[in-house]
């Protein structure tokens, strides 16, 4: 059988909600749309092991928000976009103000499409040296770490064991953990944000699963933040072809097609260059609320 993958909430309630006769009610799963800087946001919350079981996914909030103008380059799009995230972002977290917290970007820098966590590892305000270090000039920041966790591939230690290391070295009260996902839909790729409260599992977009980061292995809550990059190309073909009006082809002859095979944008370079930008300057404008964009601007040019 044909299975669509997808990391967003989002879609994976879509996908029940086709599968599911008419009258069937999703149990233990509440959804709401909202508008948020002219952005639209939807709100997931899996309230129970009934809905998680449905969904796929654990219990928790899940947040997306589609970035269309972002992508259309309009007006203050940028400024939007990056308030939007903070204030999805601040609603999540739960931070005293003088807790520490760790920024971790997830995935490789040396393919594109998986290079989401470490991009913005680098557009993080990392100031938990200076808070130390420089009270007097920085005693009124929240002292924040960001770490690029690399893959197994290329340092040889897997993300969650590095994570965990500097977790029980620096004590944050949040770990942030940044990564690239997967969606069902190419219309989602590089236009959303997701934000969670339940840790993240990464590669599991693309079928490489690793250990979970979450409360339960890091002991300390765990926000993920992720866009989808890419789009597997079975899930693809199917959606194409039923957009085409082919609804009699039996999924099963899709089954296992394109095997191992990601799509993502021809532009995908730039696409993330812009993603990673807003989603640091988001993460920065959350954790140092006092702060505006051309704070921001000042303070890692």
């Amino acid at each position: 059988m044909l299975k669509r993958r997808t990391d967003l909430a989002l879609e994976a309630k879509e996908l029940w909600t086709e599968s599911a006769e008419k009258e069937t009610k999703l149990e233990g799963v509440r959804a709401r749309d909202s508008l948020r800087e002219g952005y639209q946001v939807t709100t997931v919350d899996i309230l129970d092991e009934q809905g998680a079981s449905s969904l796929g996914k654990p219990v928790g909030s899940y947040v997306t928000v589609q970035l269309d103008a972002l992508a259309r380059r309009e007006e203050d799009a940028f400024g939007r976009a990056a308030r939007a995230i903070a204030a999805e972002l601040n609603g999540l977290l739960k931070l005293p103000e003088e807790a520490t917290c760790l920024v971790v970007g997830l995935g490789n820098r040396a393919i594109t499409p998986d290079a989401i966590g470490p991009g913005v590892a680098d557009h993080t305000m990392v100031t938990r040296h200076l808070v130390e270090q420089a009270p007097e000039h920085f005693g009124s920041f929240r002292p924040v770490a960001a770490l690029a966790a690399g893959v197994l591939g290329t340092t040889g230690v897997e993300s969650g064991e590095l994570v965990k290391a500097v977790a029980e070295k620096i004590r944050p009260g949040y770990i942030i953990a940044v990564d690239a996902l997967a969606s069902r839909s190419m219309d989602r790729v590089c236009t959303t944000v997701q934000l969670a409260n339940t840790g993240i599992v990464p590669g599991s977009g693309v079928g490489n699963h690793r250990a979970a980061l979450n409360r339960e292995t890091l002991g300390v809550p765990v926000i993920a933040v992720g866009v989808p990059t890419v789009v597997d190309a079975g899930t693809l073909a199917a959606d194409i072809l039923a957009e085409a009006g082919q609804e009699g082809l039996d999924p099963e002859a899709l089954a296992g097609a394109g095997d191992g095979l990601m799509v993502t944008p021809r532009d995908i370079d730039q696409r993330v260059a812009d993603l990673v930008k807003v989603i640091g300057y988001g993460i920065n404008l959350a954790l140092q609320p006092g702060l505006t964009i051309e704070d921001v601007d000042l303070f890692l040019s």
